[in-house]
C-alpha cells in the first residue's frame, strides 16, 4: 500500500502546481487571455482569515415595565411569596384595605365565606335538630337560599363518606385559609353574615306617581303597594321573613325577648310547612295532568291544551308557545316607539 500524503503537504504542492501552471499558461497566451488569468488571480480567497475589528455589542438594558416588575417583587412581592394561615393574601389597593385583591378594581371587596364549623353548624341544627330554615336563617344571620344550599352540600359529603369515597379536606381547609372566612364561636355574640331581608326594586316602584291623600288616615306601605299598581304586594309581605316584622312588633309592645323568638320559629315553621304543601300540590296537579309514555330510550310527557288559553289578543302567559307567537307592537313596522303621552 502506498505511504499516504499529509494533507497540508498535498494542499501546498496543488498550490505551487496551480501557480506555475497559471504561469506557465501565462507565457503562452495571448494578451486578451493574460488579463483574464489576471483577474481570476486577483479575485482567489486568500489563504488568511480576516476578522472584524467593530466592538462588540453592549449588553441590552431590560425594557421599563420588566424593571417596574422586578423592583415590585424585590420589595413589597417579597411581602406575599410566604403566606400566613388564617389571613389573606391579597395584594391590596392603594388605600391600604387588605380585602380588596384588584388593585385596579378597587370598588371590589372581597366578602367572607361561611367557615367549615359554621357549615356543620347549620346542618346540625336543620338536619338533626330538625329547625326550620327560616329559624336558622334569621338566627345565624345568613341568606335562606345559602341556609339550603348549605345543607345540600353536606348531605352529599355525608353520603360520600357513608360510601367510603375520600374527601379533598386538605384542599378545602387550604383554601379557607387564603379567603376571609365568618364563624360562630361560643364565646362571642353571633354577627350576621349578610343582610337577610332585602328585596329586589320592583320595575313598578320606580315612576314618579303624585296621589292624593287624606289627613286623617295614615298612609301606609301597603297603601303605596296599592298606588303604583293593584297586584303589588307591600314589602311586609314580599320580604322573605315577614315573621321578623311580626316578632320586633310584639318586642314593641311589651312581649320579652325570649317569648317572641319562640313564638317567631313557631310561625316560621308553619309558613314553611304550608309553603312545601302549595309546593308538592302544585307537582301532583302538574303531573295529574300530564300523560307519561315511556319507550326504550326516551319518556314523552304529553298535556291536555286549549286554545283559549292564550286569551282574548293571544297574548296570555298561559298559551302554549305565546313567545313565539304574534310578534310585539314596537317589532312590527311603521310603529312609533317612542313614548307620545305621559301617563
Amino acid at each position: 500500500m502506498p505511504p499516504r500524503i499529509p494533507t497540508q503537504s498535498l494542499q501546498l504542492c496543488c498550490a505551487e502546481l496551480s501557480s506555475s501552471g497559471s504561469s506557465i499558461a501565462a507565457a503562452a497566451a495571448s494578451p486578451l487571455e493574460r488579463a483574464l488569468l489576471s483577474s481570476q488571480v486577483i479575485s482567489s480567497p486568500s489563504s488568511t482569515r480576516s476578522f472584524s475589528t467593530t466592538s462588540s455589542r453592549q449588553r441590552r438594558t431590560a425594557p421599563l415595565p420588566k424593571q417596574r416588575m422586578q423592583e415590585w417583587l424585590r420589595k413589597r412581592g417579597k411581602e406575599l411569596k410566604t403566606h400566613t394561615p388564617g389571613q389573606v393574601n391579597y395584594l391590596g389597593g392603594e388605600s391600604g384595605s387588605r380585602m380588596r385583591p384588584f388593585p385596579s378594581n378597587p370598588t371590589f371587596i372581597s366578602q367572607p365565606v361561611l367557615s367549615e364549623e359554621a357549615r356543620e353548624m347549620i346542618w346540625q341544627k336543620v338536619m338533626v335538630n330538625w329547625e326550620g330554615i327560616k329559624a336558622v336563617s334569621a338566627e345565624l344571620g345568613v341568606d335562606q337560599r345559602r341556609v339550603a344550599a348549605v345543607v345540600r352540600m353536606k348531605e352529599v359529603e355525608k353520603d360520600w363518606q357513608r360510601n367510603g369515597m375520600k374527601l379533598a379536606k386538605q384542599y378545602s381547609r387550604a383554601v379557607l385559609e387564603m379567603v376571609p372566612t365568618h364563624g360562630y364561636p361560643e364565646d362571642k355574640p353571633k354577627q350576621a353574615l349578610e343582610p337577610i331581608n332585602e328585596i329586589h326594586v320592583h320595575s313598578y316602584t320606580m315612576q314618579q306617581l303624585f296621589v292624593p291623600t287624606s289627613e286623617s288616615r295614615e298612609f301606609t306601605r301597603q297603601d303605596a303597594a296599592e298606588a303604583f299598581h293593584h297586584t303589588l304586594l307591600s314589602p311586609d309581605k314580599r320580604i322573605p321573613h315577614p315573621e321578623l316584622v311580626q316578632m320586633e312588633r310584639r318586642i314593641k309592645d311589651g312581649m320579652k325577648e325570649k317569648e317572641s323568638w319562640n313564638l317567631f320559629k313557631e310561625e316560621a315553621k308553619e309558613s314553611e310547612q304550608a309553603r312545601d304543601a302549595r309546593v308538592a300540590a302544585r307537582a301532583e296537579l302538574e303531573e295529574k295532568n300530564t300523560m307519561t309514555v315511556a319507550s326504550d330510550r326516551f319518556e314523552f310527557r304529553i298535556k291536555q291544551i286549549s286554545a283559549d288559553d292564550a286569551g282574548k289578543h293571544g297574548r296570555a302567559r298561559g298559551g302554549v308557545g305565546w313567545r313565539y307567537g304574534i310578534p310585539y307592537e314596537d317589532r312590527k313596522k311603521n310603529q312609533v316607539k317612542i313614548p307620545t303621552r305621559i301617563d
